[in-house]
């Protein structure tokens, strides 16, 4: 896929912190969690209460990425302070792009009608960490590895699961996860 190339022009940079946060986050904003649970190829998360900025992303192409995320940067400017860059899969193929609106941050004017302002509950998610470049290809080998790792454990996976890419795509590493929401 053409998706590696693209992730360079999806990551915004952003400063400060109100939390104690990952060394992953390296200094960034990044949504607030208490990690719950470590498991055997993954480990379990409960997220605060989060908004974001959303787009759909209409084909898993470079130039569709590229296209959703020049709506967010209208919609939030240059100099937005989200992260990570979330990318969210529903049954398989319908996907969008979503940028992290810290907490105490004035919300974009909502310009664009493609863009909306998505609130998520308090949520527990299941997390797989892996490296490589950021991309659809590697989250969706690793979205494969994390539902395996659920199944052995006795949880289940559902249709819906998330890419969260913190670094630059010109870093030497990089921290990427896969998040499934917990059923209950």
């Amino acid at each position: 896929m053409e998706l590696p190339l693209l992730m360079l022009v999806l990551v915004s940079f952003c400063e400060g912190q109100n939390w104690n946060a990952p060394d992953f986050c390296r200094n960034k904003l990044c949504p607030q969690f208490t990690a719950a649970e470590q498991h055997q190829g993954f480990e379990e998360r409960l997220y605060v209460p989060t908004e974001w900025i959303t787009t759909k992303i209409d084909n898993p192409k470079s130039t569709d990425f590229m296209a959703a995320n020049s709506r967010l940067k209208r919609v939030a400017g240059d100099s937005a302070d989200y992260w990570p860059v979330l990318i969210t899969v529903t049954n398989g193929s319908d996907a969008s792009l979503s940028w992290f609106v810290p907490p105490n941050t004035a919300k974009p004017e909502m310009t664009d009608p493609s863009v909306t302002l998505q609130r998520r509950p308090e949520v527990t998610v299941y997390v797989r960490v892996f490296g490589g470049t950021p991309g659809i290809d590697n989250g969706q080998e690793n979205a494969k590895m994390l539902c395996d790792a659920l199944q052995e454990a006795g949880k289940s996976c559902t249709d819906t699961y998330s890419f969260a890419f913190y670094d630059s795509y010109f870093s030497i590493t990089h921290h990427n996860e896969v998040w499934f929401d917990k059923t209950q």
